[in-house]
């Protein structure tokens, strides 16, 4: 039986501010609140800090990538895109992208409004209505500032390490293991379910944002469900869904089964104009 090992007294005198440290973090993030869900947000980045990490992605995006000049396929998802941001009437310097690779089914946004659509997922998307389902979920991870709320765990959980290594010590086994427990702990039991979290909030936020914008909410079904068809005919294999950042695909359809009615309530009437794109919108 070994005899307990007590953190040295240098790290003993280090723990007071690394906790003061972690309750002023605690206590600056207590208040931020999720549109439309009114989940609590842990929240440490500014709206323009956000605004200028995304920008800064976007450019690297926009000079990596094979940005498309089809006009055709620029002004379809620039026209769905400017509505359903228009409907969010959420402030954001709106930009819409296609990316053309017809190889990659995907899209993404980045804070600040920056979003982009690959070719792969246009084909795939073969209604306007379908393709607003994604884009208006995009539109969604941006407005519900998702990518601020990631952004904050990395520098919570980055804190936590460091307060641990001040207490073991850097350089000991103890401080080794810790750190490896530490990072399967951080990125399995909090990361990764939280991201599940963000796609099932942008799947109800955004379905109501395109029925706002006059789209029918009920071919994100049609979507997912094609989706999954391919998957399953390609035999690709995906991991376990608590190890993956986005809900199984049955799980994710029946979810937005649910939601639904709520997103068809907010359907403009019949004869009433869809929201015009704000102005500015690229």
């Amino acid at each position: 039986m070994s005899a307990h090992r007590f953190p040295p007294a240098r790290s003993l005198r280090a723990l007071p501010t690394a906790l003061a440290v972690l309750a002023l973090v605690a206590a600056l993030a207590a208040c931020a609140t999720a549109p439309y869900t009114g989940r609590s947000q842990f929240i440490l980045v500014s709206a323009g800090q956000e605004a200028r990490l995304g920008a800064e992605a976007a450019k690297e995006v926009l000079a990596k990538e094979k940005i498309s000049t089809d006009k055709a396929k620029i002004e379809r998802v620039r026209r769905i895109g400017g509505r359903i941001a228009a409907a969010s009437q959420a402030e954001q310097a709106w930009e819409f992208h296609v990316v053309e690779n017809d190889e990659i089914v995907n899209a993404f946004a980045l804070p600040g409004g920056k979003v982009f659509v690959y070719t792969g997922l246009m084909r795939l998307a073969r209604s306007d209505d379908e393709l607003a389902a994604v884009v208006g979920h995009e539109v969604a991870h941006v407005t519900l500032r998702h990518g601020a709320e990631r952004m904050s765990q990395s520098l919570a959980l980055g804190l936590g390490e460091q307060l641990a290594l001040t207490l073991y010590g850097g350089s000991s086994a103890g401080a080794q293991a810790f750190k490896v427990a530490y990072g399967i702990g951080a990125n399995v039991g909090v990361l990764l379910p939280y991201s599940r979290t963000h796609e099932y909030e942008a799947d109800r936020v955004g379905l109501v944002y395109m029925a706002k914008a006059g789209y029918e909410p009920g071919a994100a079904l049609d979507f997912w469900g094609r989706m999954l068809a391919q998957s399953q005919a390609s035999g690709g294999k995906r991991p376990p869904e608590f190890l993956s950042t986005h809900p199984a695909t049955e799980k994710r359809m029946e979810a937005i089964r649910a939601m639904l009615p709520e997103a068809r309530a907010h359907l403009p009437a019949k004869g009433r104009p869809a929201p015009a794109a704000p102005a500015g919108t690229l």
